[in-house]
C-alpha cells in the first residue's frame, strides 16, 4: 500500500523531468509520405586514379541499406518512375601510409574517401537532403611477414561503404535535414 502513494508522484516526476522525451520510436521514414519509390543510379567517380568498383560498392550499399532500414520503401536502379532520387559522387579518393616499422616501409595505411549525396523528390522537384562533404576514414594493416601478404585496402572501403550507406539512411529515416525542404 506504501508504493501505491509513491506511484503517481514517480510518474509524475518522469513526465516533468522529461523522460517520456528519451524514447522516440522511429515508425517511418523522414521522407515525406508521397515518396514510395526510390531510385538510386550507379555513383559517379570523380576522384583521380582508378579504384576498382569504389563507386558500384557505395551504390550497393546504400541500396541494400535502404532496403533494410526503409520501412517498405522500394527501391529502384533508374530514375524512371520513381518518386525520389539519391544521387552520389566519390569525390575523392586517397590512400596513404600513416605507420611506419623499423625498416622504413608503411605498415599502417589510411584510406579516404570524400562523397557526396543529395536526394531529390521528383515530384515536386526539390532537394530533400544534400551533403556534399562525406568524409569516412578507415585504416588497415600490412603483416611484417610478406608471406602472409593480404591486401586490407578492399575490405576497408567496403566497411567505408556500409558506413556511408549507413549515414545516409539515418539520415533520411531519422529524418535529420530532410524535412527542411531545400529549394
Amino acid at each position: 500500500m506504501k508504493y501505491l502513494k509513491v506511484l503517481p508522484a514517480i510518474i509524475a516526476f518522469l513526465f516533468v523531468s522529461g523522460f517520456t522525451e528519451c524514447y522516440k520510436p522511429v515508425t517511418n521514414s523522414g521522407l515525406p509520405k508521397n515518396i514510395k519509390t526510390v531510385a538510386v543510379p550507379a555513383f559517379q567517380f570523380e576522384a583521380k586514379g582508378m579504384r576498382y568498383r569504389v563507386e558500384s560498392r557505395f551504390t550497393e550499399a546504400v541500396t541494400r541499406e535502404i532496403i533494410r532500414r526503409g520501412n517498405g520503401i522500394k527501391v529502384q536502379g533508374t530514375r524512371t518512375g520513381a518518386d525520389a532520387v539519391v544521387e552520389g559522387t566519390i569525390r575523392d579518393f586517397s590512400f596513404s601510409g600513416v605507420l611506419l616499422d623499423r625498416e622504413g616501409r608503411a605498415r599502417v595505411y589510411e584510406v579516404t574517401i570524400i562523397g557526396s549525396v543529395t536526394i531529390r523528390d521528383l515530384k515536386q522537384n526539390t532537394i530533400l537532403y544534400d551533403n556534399q562533404n562525406f568524409v569516412f576514414r578507415d585504416s588497415f594493416e600490412f603483416s611484417e611477414d610478406p608471406r602472409s601478404f593480404f591486401n586490407e585496402e578492399d575490405p576497408s572501403v567496403e566497411r567505408m561503404a556500409r558506413a556511408f550507406a549507413e549515414s545516409v539512411v539515418s539520415a533520411v529515416v531519422n529524418g535529420i535535414g530532410v524535412n527542411e525542404e531545400k529549394k
